[in-house]
Order: structure tokens, then sequence, then C-alpha cells
């Protein structure tokens, strides 16, 4: 099993004007050479019933679409383009789920694409977000038009039995390579899945009737018929869960959502439920980024592991998703990290080798080292604050300042602060890093860490701006004048003032892989700074969700040093778990981060001996 992604070898066959992609791998086209789309729209959206089931979701409903092929992505793009068509203005949402072992790169998808002039403007969003190679699940989101999309790179067979079912799917768009030229893709290995992933009601769509598929829905309960297909095609299948009796679902409906801590775990989370239409009140002791979120800069720059674990590595999934979700804010930079090779040069370097060549390259020596590293082309810088501005003025996050002393455990908890009631609330997210243990009884140990960063005026040895250099430390420009770097690691301390101890600390990690240019800096008399005090879990991984099932009180916490890398695709999963949505990441890795996982199973003890 190999999890290492290989793009489609593409043939293109021209067709009455239309470039048809067809596959080397699987000798066979992507889309119909009659009319690719309106076979989509005949097959898939209508056989799903689609134009009636999404022009009646209630207010906050929400409608999961699974597909077992992306391809060149035209059936979502329809998909986007009916919901266009026939959404209601309430706020319901449109997710979809697809999958693909051999994704398109960037450029052939643009090629394929350009045979709709149509979903010309779906298609360009699209691309825009469009991720790498590299295996796992994707998010793209697209909050004003109310729709999402999670794009598993990976073969099925891998993937499917890896999707956590938080939300049942309503409809399947069961699509691929015909059954003859992929055999694989329509075996009870995954059919299985696709119907564990269903419920009640969710419907099938496809446009082949191969008895492989036919005997392995309907072994699985599932009702099928054959309706007339596309163009020259004979017949199409449909299919349904049916129901036994009458199931009243709950109705979807909006919620208020507290927050109590306005760092970057706070801010995201807020902005993940305030993009879905929720209404978010942050409680905030102090200023907003007082704790450790409040440096002048972060800094995108992860440690990526080996290409066969990246699908399940929780450092390699979060940057891909801030990457795309912190682009949409002006406090984003696009910038290059260099992580200089101190520790298992090696091992660092050969993974040039894995990964995209657009992602990772190599570099022997600059004129600001002359040790080898390896240069990260797709990273990125945060300006916090401004962040933070934008993040407020979203019209449906509201920024009081309280101290929280207290949450009831009710099923809508009430928040307090000493005694007085500021609110009813469906659901609580406590992101306090260290001090939320004050507001969840037999909350995990998190570790404090005293971190400082230092700055200075380096006008006349600037580095550029699109530029920084990592080495256990981390140093670039904070603006064209000023120089930062960082940053100081104290286990175990919880003082936050600025100590000069601390910017002596920062100049000798530099001068560990700089010391020309080290030297050519100021005094550090001349330096400002900046301590905090980060939160650390003891395992390193995240805290997320709730400890008590009964409750609605859930936590964001102990992101460490990580936390602008961490926060926006743990919310994701958060909200995932609180709206009962799709959740972007395999099961494994969501059973990590649970907030449950310290706590311990206790057996009930047996008798010694049995009363007669």
């Amino acid at each position: 099993m190999s999890y290492s992604i290989v793009t489609a070898d593409l043939d293109w066959q021209l067709v009455d004007g239309i470039e048809v992609p067809v596959s080397k791998q699987f000798g066979d086209v992507y889309f119909s050479k009659d009319n690719g789309l309106l076979e989509t729209r005949h097959v898939f959206l209508n056989g799903n019933d689609l134009s009636q089931r999404l022009a009646q979701l209630q207010a906050y409903g929400y409608f999961c679409v699974g597909e077992t092929g992306f391809g060149t992505g035209l059936n979502i793009l329809a998909l986007w383009q009916l919901w266009q068509q026939v959404r209601p203005i309430n706020n319901s949402h449109l997710h979809a789920i697809s999958v693909e072992k051999f994704p398109l790169t960037k450029n052939d998808l643009e090629r394929a694409l350009k045979a709709w002039p149509e979903l010309a403007p779906l298609a360009e969003q699209l691309i825009a977000q469009y991720p790498l190679p590299i295996a796992g699940c994707h998010r793209l989101n697209f909050p004003n038009e109310r729709f999402s999309l999670d794009l598993w790179l990976g073969d099925a067979h891998d993937v499917f039995p890896v999707i956590p079912k938080t939300h049942q799917v309503h409809a399947w768009f069961l699509d691929g390579f015909a059954p003859s030229c992929n055999p694989d893709m329509w075996e009870d290995k995954v059919l299985s899945h696709l119907v564990r992933l269903s419920d009640v009601g969710t419907t099938f769509a496809s446009f082949s009737v191969a008895g492989v598929l036919k005997r392995g829905l309907k072994q699985h309960g599932i009702e099928i018929s054959r309706p007339r297909g596309f163009k020259h095609k004979r017949e199409m299948l449909k299919g349904i869960w049916p129901a036994t009796e009458n199931i009243e679902k709950p109705l979807a409906t909006s919620r208020r959502i507290a927050v109590v801590g306005a760092g970057i775990a706070g801010l995201s989370i807020a902005w993940a439920f305030a993009q879905r239409g929720h209404a978010v009140t942050i409680f905030e002791a102090n200023t907003a980024l007082s704790g450790a979120s409040g440096n002048p800069l972060a800094l995108l720059n992860p440690k990526l592991c080996p290409i066969e674990q990246a699908h399940e590595h929780l450092m390699t999934l979060a940057w891909q998703h801030a990457m795309r979700h912190y682009a949409k804010f002006k406090a984003y930079r696009p910038i290059a990290v260099n992580q200089i090779a101190l520790k298992n040069p090696e091992q660092l370097l050969d993974l040039a080798q894995e990964y995209p060549e657009q992602v990772l390259s190599t570099q022997t020596q600059d004129r600001f080292t002359d040790l080898a590293s390896l240069s990260l082309h797709q990273a990125a810088a945060i300006t916090p604050h401004l962040l933070c501005d934008e993040i407020l003025a979203h019209p449906q996050i509201e920024l009081q300042h309280a101290h929280i002393t207290q949450i009831t455990n009710d099923a809508r908890p009430i928040v307090y602060a000493n005694q007085a009631c500021l609110g009813e609330f469906d659901h609580v997210i406590v992101c306090s890093a260290l001090k939320s243990a004050a507001l969840i009884d037999n909350y995990p140990v998190l570790k404090p860490i005293r971190g400082q960063v230092s700055w200075l005026n380096n006008a006349e040895h600037s580095l550029a701006c699109d530029q920084a250099y990592s080495y256990g430390g981390y140093c670039m420009q904070l603006d064209a004048e000023q120089l930062i770097l960082g940053a100081s690691f104290y286990p175990q301390r919880e003082d936050n003032e600025v100590l000069a101890e601390d910017h002596v600390h920062n100049l000798n990690l530099l001068k560990s892989v700089a010391p020309t240019y080290a030297e050519s800096l100021i005094g550090v008399e001349h330096w400002q700074g900046r301590a905090s005090v980060r939160a650390q879990s003891l395992d390193y991984f995240p805290l997320l969700g709730k400890l008590q099932d009964q409750q609605q009180i859930y936590t964001l916490a102990g992101l460490g040093s990580k936390g602008f890398l961490f926060a926006p695709l743990c919310s994701e999963i958060l909200v995932a778990e609180i709206l009962k949505q799709a959740c972007p990441v395999p099961e494994t890795l969501r059973q990590k981060l649970q907030v449950t996982r310290f706590y311990k199973k206790v057996k009930a003890k047996k008798p010694y001996f049995k009363p007669a």
C-alpha cells in the first residue's frame, strides 16, 4: 500500500472542437464525448432528484453529496451550478465529498474545464484552491457560496474506510471509469463503506448498470431501478435506501455560540461558526491576542513528515489547510522558509525527493548561512493583529470583555462572570489555554512554556521580505526595517517579562547558523521583545472536543507554538463534531485529538466470591 500520489497521465482527443481528456492508466475518457455536462445533469443531478431536494432545504439545513471519482471536477461544478440556481436564502449549506486516486495536475485541470465556458466562474474558484498532489483530505471552503468540498486524494480502498461518519451522505455520484476498465472501484470493500456513510433516504446514481454494482447495492438493502440513460445509453442506475418506518429528524436551527478566549484558537473557531451563519460571542478577560497569539508576526513553518505518512499527519494536513484558509485575509503574506539542516540533515533534505517539486527544494548555501537547507516554497507569514481585526469585523461575531468564572452544565449552558449572568448558549467552547482548567472539571494537564521573540532595526542588513530562516529558532523581516527572531523555549515557566537574557538566547541561536550575519546586528541592549506563555498538552497534540457527552461545553486548547498552523483545521474538526457535519480528517487522527484521550476507562471490579 502506497500513499504517495501519482498524478493522472493523459491523452487528449479533439471531439467537435472540445478537448476530451483520456486516462492512459485506465484507457477511458473522463467525460462523455456526446456532452459530458449534459450527462452529468441527467445521471447524477436528476438521478438523485437534487433540484427538488436542494431547493427544499430548511434554514441552516445541511446536505451532503458523495462522489467516488473526482476526475476533472465536472460533476462537482455542475452540482455547484445547480446549487446557485435553486438554493434557498436561509443559511442552508451544501457539502461535497469526493475521492481521487490519480488527480489531474492543475494545468491539466484548467485545460479540461475549458470545455465548459458556462462553468468558468466556478472553475476559476475551484482551481484557485485546488490542492497539491499529497494524500489526505483537502477541505475547500467557499463561504459566500454556502458550499464546501472535501477532496480526499488516495485509493478508494484506503480512503473510504477512514472517513468518519459524523453525518450521513444524502446522495451519491457513483462515478469513475467503466467497471471493465477499473473493476477495483466497484468492489464490495468500497460499496460497504459507501453504505456505512449513508442512512435511510440516501440515494445513489450511476451511468453504469454493471451487474457487480447492482448486486453490491442490493445486498446492502438498496432498492434499484434502471431508468433511461443519457442519449444512446439504454439504461442508468438509480438507488435508494428505503425507509421501513417514518423517522422524524430534528430540524436544523441557528446556534448561539460562546467562545471563551480571544487567542488564535478562539478567533478561528468563532470564524468557522460565523461563516456558517451562526451568532458567536467571544468573551475575553483582557484584550484580544493578549496571550501567546499576540506576537507581531506568526510563521507558518511546518515540519513535514515522510510522504507515506502525510495523509494522517496533523502538521502536514494543517499546513495545507492553513495556507488556503489565511490566503483569503489581508493579514497573509506568502513566503518561502529555508529550514536549515542541523539535526539528521540527510533525513530532512531527502524530503525534497518525496514531495511535489513546487513544494520543496534543497539549497547548499546562500549569503545568510553556509549550511545546507530544505527550502519550503509553500509557507506564509501572518500578521496576528490585522487578522484579529478582520475576524472581529464579521457581522456574526461579537467581542465582550469579561472574565468568565463559571459555566453551568445545563443542556443550554449559562456563562457567568463572577455572579453576573452573561447569557445562555447552545454551545460553549473554552479556548483559554492554561486557564481552561479553571472552567472545566478534570481538564487534562497542560504544560506552560515561556517564549520570547525579539525584534530590532536591521535596515542596513535587511533580508529578503519573502524569505524566512528556520533553525530551531527563526528569523525574517518583520517589515522593511526590522528583523524579528526567536523564540526562547523554557518549559514550566509562566513569567512574561521581556528579559535581556532571552534576547541573548535568540542571538546565540542565530549565531549557531549564521555567525557573520549575527555579528552585523546592533547590540541586544537596543532590541525590543515580547514574552508570552504557550500551553502544550502532554502528547503535543491539541485538545479538542467535549469531556462529558451530556454537556455542551467543548474545548480547543493546547496548540503549543503551532497555534496559527493548527487552529484553522482544528476549528473545522470541532465544528463538524458540534454541528454534525463532515469531518476533514481521517478517523485515526480525529481520535488522537479528542480531549477524552487522557481519561482511563475504569473497569468494574469483580467480587472475590458470590454470595450464596
